[in-house]
C-alpha cells in the first residue's frame, strides 16, 4: 500500500477515445467522438491501432497504455509514447495473441507504428481539448488525495467505483476476467478517466506496469448532456472557433490574424476540418479560401 500513487494517464484517454471511434460508439456524456477523430483514422498507423482495438471488445493491449511515470505532468505523454515505442517484439506478440493477423505482418515494427499512431490520433482528436480534460482529471486527484490523507487508503479504494472494493487485505476489481495477482513490492498507479467514464479499467497482469483506471468524479453530473450541439466538444475549441468564423470565405492568413494563431496552426486545423467535410476550399488567384459547408453549418447549429 505504501507504493500506491495517483496520476493522470494521457494514454488511457487517447486509447479509450480511439477505441470508441473504431467501434463507432458514443460516450454516455460527450456523445460522438466527432469528425476530427474519424479523420485521424485515415492515417495508416492509426488505422492499424483501430484494427487491434476493435478486434476484441473486452481486451486492450497493455503496451498502448503504459502506466504514467512519476515526474512533471508535461512529460508524461511523451514518456508514455517512448515506453510504447520501446516495447520488445516478444512482448508485442504475447500481448496481441488475440490479433494474430496483425502480429504476423510485422511484429518488430508494431511498437513503433503504435506509438506513431497514438501521437497522430492525439494531435487530431485530443490535443485541442486536453487542457480542459486535464483540469477535470486533476480536480479528481485533489479530492482523492484528500480522502486518502483523511480516511486512509482503504477508504480511497472504496470510493473509486462500485466495481472496486477493499477487503482489508486485498483489492477486488469486478471485471470480465477472473484471475488473482500479487503486487508485493510493486507500484500500483490509480488513474482517473474522463473519456472511459463510467468504466473501470484494470491493468494488473504485469506487476511492473500495474494500473487501475477509475471514473473521474463529476463527469456525469457536471458535464453537458450528449447531443446538445456543443461544437467545441466535438471538434476541439480552436477548430470550433475557426469553423464559426467561416460563414464567409477566409484565407489562412486572415484567420491567423483574426484569432492570433500561427499560420501553421491554422493550416493544420483547416486541413482536419476540410478532410472531415466541414469546410470547402476554393482558389481566388493565388489565395486559397475556406468556407463552412452545409455539414459544418449543421454541426454548429
Amino acid at each position: 500500500m505504501a507504493r500506491v500513487r495517483l496520476a493522470v494517464s494521457p494514454a488511457c484517454e487517447a486509447v479509450t477515445w480511439l477505441r470508441m471511434t473504431a467501434f463507432g460508439n458514443r460516450h454516455p456524456v460527450f456523445g460522438d467522438p466527432g469528425p476530427a477523430a474519424r479523420f485521424a483514422l485515415r492515417d495508416p498507423d492509426v488505422a492499424l491501432l483501430a484494427t487491434v482495438l476493435s478486434a476484441n471488445d473486452r481486451y486492450m493491449p497493455d503496451l498502448l497504455t503504459p502506466k504514467p511515470v512519476a515526474g512533471p505532468a508535461n512529460r508524461v505523454w511523451d514518456r508514455q509514447l517512448e515506453m510504447t515505442r520501446e516495447t520488445s517484439p516478444e512482448a508485442v506478440v504475447a500481448q496481441l495473441e488475440l490479433c494474430p493477423d496483425v502480429v504476423s505482418r510485422d511484429a518488430g515494427a508494431f511498437a513503433r507504428r503504435a506509438a506513431n499512431g497514438l501521437n497522430v490520433f492525439w494531435r487530431h482528436a485530443i490535443a485541442d481539448s486536453w487542457p480542459g480534460l486535464q483540469e477535470r482529471l486533476r480536480a479528481d486527484l485533489t479530492v482523492r488525495a484528500e480522502t486518502m490523507a483523511t480516511h486512509g487508503i482503504g477508504a480511497l479504494f472504496d470510493t473509486l467505483s462500485p466495481k472496486v472494493s477493499w477487503t482489508g487485505s486485498g483489492l477486488t476489481v469486478y471485471n470480465v476476467a477472473d484471475f488473482e495477482v500479487r503486487l508485493a513490492g510493486a507500484e500500483l498507479v490509480l488513474a482517473p478517466t474522463v473519456l472511459a467514464w463510467p468504466e473501470v479499467w484494470s491493468q494488473l497482469t504485469d506487476p511492473a506496469d500495474a494500473m487501475l483506471s477509475y471514473p473521474a468524479l463529476g463527469v456525469g453530473s457536471n458535464a453537458p448532456p450528449a447531443g446538445d450541439g456543443t461544437l467545441g466538444r466535438l471538434v476541439g475549441n480552436t477548430r470550433a472557433t475557426l469553423l464559426r468564423d467561416l460563414t464567409v470565405p477566409r484565407s489562412t492568413t486572415e484567420l491567423s490574424v483574426r484569432h492570433q494563431l500561427a499560420p501553421a496552426t491554422v493550416s493544420y486545423h483547416l486541413r482536419v476540418l476540410h478532410g472531415s467535410g466541414l469546410v470547402t476550399r476554393s482558389r481566388d488567384r493565388r489565395t486559397v479560401l475556406y468556407r463552412r459547408t452545409e455539414q459544418g453549418d449543421a454541426l454548429d447549429g
